[in-house]
């Protein structure tokens, strides 16, 4: 069946349980649309020196430590992306993985924008209170920003 509403999907994944749950809402609409699904997972810029979500540059260059945590992210990244890529198969749908680096919530906005991307699909972790203040939300944040349809799956 070939819906007019989606024809791109994308699903923001970090590899979390919650990711999964939103993945799989993610390819049973890709399945019933039979839209194009897009997983893409954001390595975030120098992840410990950020405050509130803004990167904050490291005047001496990347140390050592850091490039080992880099490649920490990048190898759990690929292992969040290949999960989507094999629950779609198991569910006949063909999944592009993507990876970029940058603010979580920038990226997942920008390449929607620039794939016309008619639905993006997160997961939430559900904080709430001084939790939810002080770590914030990807989901969020995608939400109340993006022009294209959220769907948020707790």
């Amino acid at each position: 069946m070939q819906s007019g509403i989606y024809k791109k999907i994308l699903i923001a994944t970090d590899g979390s349980e919650n990711a999964k749950h939103a993945a799989s809402s993610a390819i049973d609409i890709t399945r019933l649309a039979g839209a194009k699904l897009y997983a893409l997972n954001v390595l975030p810029d120098i992840p410990h020196l950020s405050y509130f979500g803004m990167p904050i540059e490291n005047p001496k260059g990347v140390s050592l430590e850091e490039k080992k945590f880099e490649e920490h992210l990048e190898a759990d990244g690929k292992k969040a992306l290949d999960v989507v890529v094999e629950m779609g198969k198991k569910e006949g749908v063909e999944v592009e993985p993507v990876m970029k680096k940058g603010h979580p919530g920038s990226v997942i906005i920008d390449f929607a924008e620039k794939n016309d991307i008619d639905l993006i699909v997160v997961g939430t972790l559900g904080r709430s209170g001084i939790d939810r203040v002080l770590v914030g939300s990807v989901a969020v944040d995608v939400a109340r920003r993006a022009k294209t349809r959220v769907m948020i799956v707790k």
